[in-house]
């Protein structure tokens, strides 16, 4: 009877919510229902959605065979309706493969750039203009030295009604590339900081020999060309999903990957010591954080801030990317091991007279980068000065204090002189009081 009467109230419910709601939702177990109103307010299903996840827990679970291969021709089911869904979503989309040298590049675009007639054109979902000078002289240069360039992609646009866009090609993704072509090539845009040829600094275009120049716009890029019936929404859709299908590497991840990775400062200097279970122990970080490099990043801060602070101008990143280019230089035995036990010794002066590390607390799960350099870089240059150091006061009156709180977490902690401020904090007190 009690069953009876709720099974009452719950279909008096659910009726409610179809007459007041345009779409209702029942999922129970691994079932998705929705019902949708119909234009007499019947409601019909709009189909069964199965979730693989909790079909395949259902099957781990049971025991029963009869109930395993119910729940395996759910499965087989699921498949098919995904085969299904792909068939009837896939766009028919060909491409060819084109190879254009950069001199007709450059023409397709700057013919009729300022009318908006040229046959090459960035459409206007595309952004501005972005690249900082030192990215278009690593393209520049990565053309000059025949480096690999990524393919671009354009659009043959199909518009016979059209007559004004028949014809011509739309960039879905390189726009940054031929712009950056246009600008040094017709605007007298300057090389500055390249990396493999440091006499480029300075070069315009027609500073180069007749030579270089001819062989400079002979070289070419390839493109996918989308062909046929490719409508806006397609070309829109295609340029999100090449910009936003990958995650920009982050500084480390960049260094790990360039030739300065393959030296002995890098493999045995830096990556040893931050592989070190004690490094690790006093330095945690998260597995984010340890995924992108950040143990590797801390270990060259400590070198880079320790010897060459001077060359510090308020911009970590090129920074650090110069001092390891410097220290990829470093080839001795004697000046390895000498780096190496810099970072031994700084660790275990840390380990004995701050045992919670590099931590804010003892329970810290991770570590503040401008602790870390206060800490690191400041007992690693009082070292130098008193190898036998041992602390003018308690570190214990001084690390939780708001004085040290105040100097390590100020605003523009990138700031030259409040990275050498916090440094030399920590030196100070440990070496005076």
């Amino acid at each position: 009877m009690v069953n009876s009467i709720l099974s009452f109230i719950v279909l008096a419910l659910l009726f409610t919510l179809l007459r007041t709601f345009k779409t209702v939702i029942i999922k129970y177990k691994f079932l998705s229902i929705s019902f949708q109103p119909d234009e007499e307010g019947s409601f019909k299903t709009e189909g069964i959605a199965l979730n693989l996840r909790e079909l395949k827990k259902q099957l781990r679970a049971t025991k029963d065979d009869a109930e395993k291969t119910r729940i395996k021709g759910e499965i087989a089911s699921l498949v098919d309706i995904v085969d299904s869904k792909i068939r009837q979503s896939g766009r028919e989309i060909s491409y060819n493969i084109r190879e254009w040298s950069i001199e007709m590049i450059i023409q397709k675009f700057s013919e009729g750039l300022e009318e908006d007639r040229n046959e090459l054109f960035i459409p206007d979902y595309q952004r501005d203009y972005k690249w900082p000078p030192k990215v278009l002289s690593r393209f520049v240069e990565s053309i000059l030295l025949d480096f690999p360039i990524p393919y671009l992609y354009i659009a043959d646009i199909d518009e016979p009604d059209n007559p004004e866009m028949d014809g011509r090609v739309e960039i879905i993704d390189g726009s940054q590339r031929i712009r950056a072509l246009h600008y040094f090539v017709n605007s007298g845009v300057r090389l500055k900081d390249t990396k493999e040829i440091a006499e480029l600094e300075g070069f315009q275009f027609n500073d180069f020999s007749a030579a270089r120049k001819r062989r400079f716009m002979r070289a070419t890029l390839r493109f996918v060309e989308l062909k046929g019936q490719v409508d806006e929404d397609t070309r829109r859709d295609l340029f999100e999903r090449i910009n936003s299908g990958a995650k920009s590497l982050l500084p480390m991840e960049v260094r790990h990957g360039s030739q300065d990775a393959d030296t002995r400062f890098f493999k045995e200097v830096i990556t040893a010591n931050a592989n070190s279970e004690l490094f690790e122990e006093l330095a945690p970080l998260s597995k984010k954080k340890k995924a992108s490099q950040d143990h590797l990043e801390l270990v060259l801060r400590f070198f880079a801030y320790l010897n060459d602070i001077e060359s510090y101008k308020g911009t970590v990143r090129p920074f650090l990317d110069q001092y390891l280019a410097k220290a990829g230089q470093i080839s001795s035995d004697e000046e390895i091991q000498r780096m190496n036990d810099e970072f031994i010794n700084t660790l275990n002066f840390i380990q004995t007279h701050i045992p919670m590390g590099f931590r804010r607390t003892p329970n810290s799960k991770t570590t503040i980068r401008a602790r870390y350099e206060a800490l690191a870089v400041g007992v690693g240059l009082a070292l130098r000065e008193s190898p036998e150091l041992t602390p003018a006061v308690e570190i214990s009156s001084w690390i939780t204090s708001d004085e040290f709180q105040q100097v390590i977490g100020a605003d523009s902690a990138n700031n030259t002189s409040q990275l050498v401020a916090r440094i030399e904090f920590v030196k100070t007190k440990l070496l005076e009081g």
